[in-house]
């Protein structure tokens, strides 16, 4: 007889962002909940043994990243009539972001229970324009947490949030990014970067990528055109070697980072 949790919450997270948001709120309403990494073995049987499953995951161009949509389709059978919480992390600006996973959760027979918004320090760390200052990038931690506790005392209540689900926040992220950017993320990149001169062959990077899209060959890091853009790699890479939208790493920030300043 298989035992089913109260909760289970399944990410994809590159610099920690979601993670960190993800495993908070999941403790919050369940304190035995599993909390899995999308390209983890365990994904699958967590969400199978639980009836409510907690889906995060980065904004990428007002859309969900293709892992994170070909893990859906791809497991079509596993979402019927599972109960699914949506949570979409952004630096900035997200549209519909939890409504694009849900959208499609419900073609495979899901219950969506409502989708949240979490705005984080930009994981885009190959442009400067998207950076803050520490303090600026604390305060936002700050203001996350508090809107993942009151999220979960309103849903200890039976009061979902409903971010990102509407028609206006659809026709939002349609109209404000992604008809002009879909090209971005219909596939997987293939735009990823490797400076030579810069690695040392650590290959950290090889075993960090969900995709498993790098690999160490010859003495160097290959990419091979499955890139999912969550910029794992790039934020953990020691040498700054990796870039995909910008040229040069001005940053590496992850949530982490700056955790034991805002407990």
């Amino acid at each position: 007889m298989t035992v089913k949790n109260q909760y289970c919450a399944v990410y994809l997270s590159g610099t920690g962002n979601t993670k960190f948001c993800v495993s908070k709120l999941a403790k919050l309403l369940d304190e035995n909940a599993a909390v899995v990494a999308i390209e983890d073995e365990a994904a699958l049987s967590a969400v199978k043994a639980s009836e409510n499953i907690i889906l995060g995951y980065p904004v990428q161009y007002s859309n969900a990243p293709k892992m994170v949509r070909d893990f859906i389709l791809d497991n079509k059978e596993l979402w019927k009539d599972k109960k699914v919480l949506c949570v979409a992390t952004m630096g900035a600006f997200s549209g519909d972001g939890a409504g694009c996973a849900a959208r499609l959760l419900k073609r495979c027979g899901a219950t969506i229970l409502g989708g949240l918004h979490i705005k984080m320090p930009d994981s885009v760390c190959d442009n400067k324009l998207l950076k803050k200052s520490i303090d600026e990038e604390i305060q936002i931690i700050c203001r996350a947490e508090e809107k993942i506790g009151l999220s979960a005392m309103r849903i200890g209540s039976g009061k979902y949030p409903c971010d990102g689900l509407g028609v206006f926040a659809h026709l939002a992220g349609l109209f404000g990014q992604r008809l002009w950017f879909y090209g971005n993320t219909r596939r997987y990149s293939d735009k990823l970067k490797i400076d030579k001169s810069l690695c040392v062959g650590c290959q950290t990077c090889v075993h960090v990528c969900p995709m498993k899209n790098l690999s160490f060959e010859a003495g160097a890091v290959l990419p091979h055109g499955r890139c999912t853009m969550c910029y794992r790699c790039i934020s953990l890479c020691p040498k700054k070697a990796i870039t995909l939208v910008g040229k040069e790493v001005v940053e590496q920030y992850r949530a982490e980072k700056y955790t034991d300043k805002t407990d």
